[in-house]
Order: structure tokens, then sequence, then C-alpha cells
């Protein structure tokens, strides 16, 4: 859907970040530690990046989650908010 200017800018941002340079369907992975690892591994060896490895990773998986909005399945979105959770062991931080 390209009819108006910008009207997918989201999908721009998870394919043409600046920030990272993520895998190829990183996000539809059904294993949350698989998710977490390629995530990790794109914000260690980004060096465009504004902020630490860890808040890229995380900022790139909430933004994610967040504009797929409604039409995120629930069972995907389980996967994702887990793999939220294996982020933040992977960086030995504490969970929310």
């Amino acid at each position: 859907m390209t009819t108006r200017r910008g009207r997918r800018w989201s999908l721009d941002v998870t394919t043409k970040s600046n920030a990272l340079d993520l895998e190829a369907n990183v996000f539809t992975r059904d294993d949350p530690k698989t998710v977490a690892r390629s995530l990790k591994q794109s914000a260690e060896r980004s060096h465009r990046r504004k902020s630490d490895p860890y808040r890229s990773a995380m900022s790139m998986l909430t933004f994610y989650i967040n504009r797929a909005g409604k039409n995120l399945p629930e069972q995907r979105r389980a996967k994702l908010e887990a793999a939220k959770d294996e982020l933040r062991a992977l960086y030995g931080k504490k969970g929310s």
C-alpha cells in the first residue's frame, strides 16, 4: 500500500534502519531466544547506533511490537514479549 506518501514508514524503519542491520525475518522466528540473540548480535555489530547495544536492541523490538498493534496475533506477541525477557537475560538486566 503506497498510495499516500509515507504510508509505510514503519516498514522502512524495520528494513532500512540507520541504527541496526537486522537479519531478515528476525521478528517472525518462533524461538524467543533466537530473536533475542539476533537482536543482540545486530546491536553489537552496529557502529551507527546512538545508544548502547542493549537499548538499541530493546528499542527495535519494542518498536516492532508497538507498530504491529492489533494486527499482531496474540501468540506472536507473547513470543516477542518473551524475547524481551531473553534480551534482558543476555545483557544481565533485571526484568521490568
